[in-house]
């Protein structure tokens, strides 16, 4: 075996190491290869390796568009023909990444986090890996679904100047469908911060706590996303790849302002969330004291009883124990002084 092919052999080991994916391997990994300019488009697909073809050259404009990053030899073959470094490609199996940006000069490279609801009021976290080259663009997708189909649409319909502009125009539709996704998640959120808010005004229980401490963690979780973004579109937006025109750096500028909403949305949930606990956690010890409160005035009210009860309970011969009233008498007197504190404890405003 040659040095090259021991050197490659090296590379597809370590790539396969570095794939963490929940992804069912029995899954085909899938390539839509798309080449489109402003008169025509090609659109195919890819199951194997060999069927990986080159970017054509420009004005003609590649779109690699891979679903399943679970194939590490698929990976290794998309690598091979657009140029990709390993380390990349190692990043991009690795769906545990977080949000970053790397200039390797003849390309970019982006790892983002793309959110979707689940239906069951939480969130699911996926990895897609952007790469931005000369004349083309790739896209790795962990999880079945596609985020791009309108994008695919616009393409195949040749609807906007999507199909008469560059690559990195295509590298900013993209990446702007990915965080217009995270409007959807916040959303979700907001509706269920207002449930909150309602049941812990209303009647709060165990459960009530239990929401909000899973808001919480969900929220945490949102905002490790977020801010990384951010800061990927915040180097995108200045602009100092070759690789994107000064005509579509304005885009970029559009979706850093949709990343910063989203960030400071977060933020204030966060906040408001916090709020939420302190007013649960004021509501539950408020409860508690009107419960000691009533406690309280029960024991009082018994104490001057007990203390009848107690002198009448003496065994000494008292008078009025032989007088035939003696014992109703007492269980008057008993009832007037209960009588006498609940109106004096009324008109005090405690009851």
């Amino acid at each position: 075996m040659s040095p090259r092919e021991n050197e490659r052999g090296g590379q597809e080991s370590a790539l396969e190491r570095s794939i963490h994916t929940n992804t069912s391997r029995a899954r085909q990994v899938t390539v839509t290869i798309v080449d489109y300019d402003a008169s025509h488009l090609d659109e195919r697909t890819a199951t194997r390796p060999a069927e990986i073809p080159a970017p054509t050259t420009p004005p003609t404009v590649t779109w690699i568009d891979v679903d399943g990053i679970h194939d590490a030899g698929m990976l290794q073959a998309i690598g091979d023909a657009i140029g990709i470094h390993p380390l990349t490609l190692e990043d991009i199996a690795n769906t545990r990444q977080r949000p970053k940006i790397e200039d390797y000069g003849d390309y970019l490279y982006v790892a983002i986090r793309r959110l979707s609801p689940n239906g069951d009021g939480e969130f699911v976290s996926e990895l897609v890996s952007l790469v931005l080259g000369e004349g083309y663009v790739a896209s790795f997708q962990e999880q079945p679904g596609d985020v791009f189909l309108r994008v695919r649409e616009r393409l195949r319909t040749g609807a906007g100047r999507l199909r008469s502009e560059g690559p990195d125009y295509l590298f900013y539709v993209l990446l702007d469908a990915v965080v217009d996704g995270y409007f959807t998640v916040i959303e979700d959120f907001g509706e269920r911060i207002e449930a909150v808010e309602e049941e812990v005004v209303a009647d709060p229980d165990r459960r009530t706590l239990q929401a909000i401490y899973a808001l919480k963690r969900s929220l945490i979780a949102l905002r490790r996303s977020a801010w990384p973004l951010r800061d990927v579109v915040a180097e995108l937006e200045r602009g100092e790849s070759s690789l994107i025109q000064e005509s579509t750096r304005a885009y970029f500028r559009d979706v850093y302002d949709h990343t910063i909403e989203v960030a400071e949305t977060v933020e204030t949930y966060r906040d408001m969330v916090s709020g939420t606990l302190d007013v649960y956690l004021s509501t539950q010890s408020s409860r508690t004291n009107e419960i000691m409160k009533v406690l309280t005035i029960i024991a009082t009210i018994f104490i001057p009883l007990t203390f009848i009860a107690g002198v009448y309970g003496m065994n000494f011969d008292m008078p009025e124990v032989r007088h035939p009233w003696g014992y109703p008498i007492a269980l008057a007197s008993m009832a007037a002084v209960a009588g006498v504190m609940l109106l004096y404890f009324k008109r005090k405003g405690w009851i």
